[in-house]
């Protein structure tokens, strides 16, 4: 805050479930008409099966 400059202060807080259920999802709640009452879940998690180049010297931005 010296010679006038704006400052910020941003404070977050994230919490990470891994109980989800399939109607809590958005998605599904917004479509309710498109998707069956019953949902078995969610897909397994497979490995990545494709990649993105990039240019030497770079990463992936996340």
């Amino acid at each position: 805050m010296r010679n006038g400059e704006t400052e910020f202060v941003s404070i977050a807080n994230m919490e990470v479930s891994t109980d989800v259920h399939v109607e809590e999802v958005r998605v599904v709640q917004l479509f309710q008409d498109i998707f069956p009452s019953e949902i078995p879940g969610f897909p397994p998690v497979r490995e990545v099966e494709f990649f993105i180049d990039l240019h030497p010297g770079t990463g992936p931005i996340s």
